[in-house]
Order: structure tokens, then C-alpha cells, then sequence
């Protein structure tokens, strides 16, 4: 396994992680109240949302590079 890929599956994985907080915390009560009052959830909600498609993104597309050299 080289190190585009390794690096690729700790993005993915971490990236994985950061989503699971953002849909666990965007169902929290006071969360959907500041949703339905706002339109948005809230900044650390947003923030794991953002950077957990960011890493999943940078994460497939190393993995996706490492398989495609080999």
C-alpha cells in the first residue's frame, strides 16, 4: 500500500467520522430549533459538515489515484 493511498484512507475515514457528527448533531433539538428559526444550522454543525465532505472528497479521489497507478 503506498503513501497516496494510506494518506487517502485516513482522509476517507476521517472525513466519514466528521459527517456522522454533523448528521448526529444537526438532529440535536436545539440544532433543528435553530434550523427551522433560521434556516441554517448551526457554525460547529456547518464546520463538520464542510470539512467531512472535504476529506471523503480528498480521501476517494487519493485512494482513487493510488488504484489507478498500480
Amino acid at each position: 500500500m503506498t503513501q497516496s493511498n494510506i494518506f487517502g484512507l485516513v482522509a476517507l475515514v476521517v472525513g466519514a467520522f466528521l459527517l456522522f457528527f454533523a448528521w448526529r448533531g444537526s438532529n440535536a433539538p436545539v440544532d433543528q430549533m435553530t434550523e427551522a428559526m433560521t434556516g441554517r444550522f448551526s457554525g460547529n454543525t456547518m464546520w463538520f459538515m464542510i470539512t467531512g465532505l472535504i476529506g471523503v472528497v480528498a480521501g476517494g479521489a487519493l485512494l482513487m489515484r493510488g488504484l489507478l497507478r498500480s
